[in-house]
């Protein structure tokens, strides 16, 4: 993980969790070993997104299950950009236990049960 998540909530008490995550993958070329990097935008919504907050942090290991939603928007001077964002519908944290400090008993395996705002 790149960052600890950011979390907002929008209107109805609705939580979205944000952050980015890099994947690598390594490959020969010309005899040599190459590392390469690739960040994506990770969004999580509603409990999904309260469990992300509270467990997930900057360096971790974690694996997501999700889609790919491409969205538009307008920056500050009005120009229409485009973002591809993974929506996660579930997580496991990877690592040993004591990579994480689990206030409470939770499963190693956590899924949003709650359907996506669309």
């Amino acid at each position: 993980m790149g960052k600890n998540p950011d979390i907002r909530y929008l209107e109805g008490g609705v939580s979205v969790a944000s952050f980015p995550l890099a994947t690598s993958e390594t490959f020969n070329k010309d005899g040599r070993k190459v590392e390469q990097t690739e960040w994506h935008n990770i969004v999580m919504w509603r409990g999904l997104a309260d469990v992300a907050a509270k467990f997930l942090q900057k360096g971790k290991l974690v694996y997501i299950e999700g889609k790919l939603r491409t969205r538009s928007f307008e920056d500050k001077e009005g120009v229409k950009k485009y973002t591809t964002e993974v929506v996660a519908e579930n997580f496991t944290l990877l690592g040993r236990k004591t990579d994480f400090e689990l206030d409470e008993q939770v499963g190693n395996n956590l899924s949003g049960t709650d359907d996506l705002p669309y």
